[in-house]
């Protein structure tokens, strides 16, 4: 949900009292819930996930869990903190956190993350030029991922069908298992 003010800047976001979290975009911030156990069970194992993968191949990629911020279009308009960024260039990566696009960004859908999640994050990480965007949701037990650069449809994957990564080639996350540690 948005917070009260309106018109504010990065620095308004950067200024924010310690331990508020929140988002900047388009001159509005948002504020971010305190995620739930099962919210954070999911990202840590995503996490975990990507971080052997890249380990045991030798990715040049780093892997980060909110909060972490994403100055998305590079420009200072526009911060987020998704639950998981991967980020493969490392040149986009600075004291502050991410100045530009992840590669892979993981967002876990909570109760009040939902339209903002499927929506308003959708437009903005295809926008920027995010490669990959996985909405894993509870609620209904799928994860939709959407490959921009090589379709704009999605695809959707029930909990039980492994997940296959297309930024970490060779990849593939067993969803149904994190969720069964619960």
């Amino acid at each position: 949900m948005p917070l009260p003010k309106q018109n504010m800047t990065a620095q308004d976001y950067w200024s924010l009292p310690d331990g508020v979290r929140a988002e900047l975009i388009d001159g509005e911030l948002w504020d971010l819930a305190s995620p739930s156990r099962v919210h954070q069970l999911i990202c840590a194992q995503l996490t975990a996930a990507f971080i052997g993968h890249i380990a045991a191949h030798g990715g040049d990629c780093q892997v980060y869990a909110a909060p972490f911020a994403v100055n998305l279009f590079d420009d200072e308009t526009t911060f987020v903190e998704p639950d998981v960024s991967v980020i493969c260039d490392r040149v986009k990566l600075s004291g502050r956190g991410c100045e530009g696009a992840p590669d892979l960004v993981v967002e876990v859908v909570s109760p009040s993350s939902r339209g903002m999640d499927y929506r308003t994050k959708h437009v903005l990480y295809s926008d920027a030029g995010v490669r990959e965007y996985w909405i894993v949701d509870p609620s209904t037990s799928r994860t939709t991922v959407y490959r921009f650069e090589a379709d704009p449809a999605p695809v959707q994957y029930p909990f039980e069908e492994p997940v296959p990564c297309g930024v970490l080639t060779g990849l593939t996350v067993d969803v149904a298992g994190i969720v069964a540690r619960m």
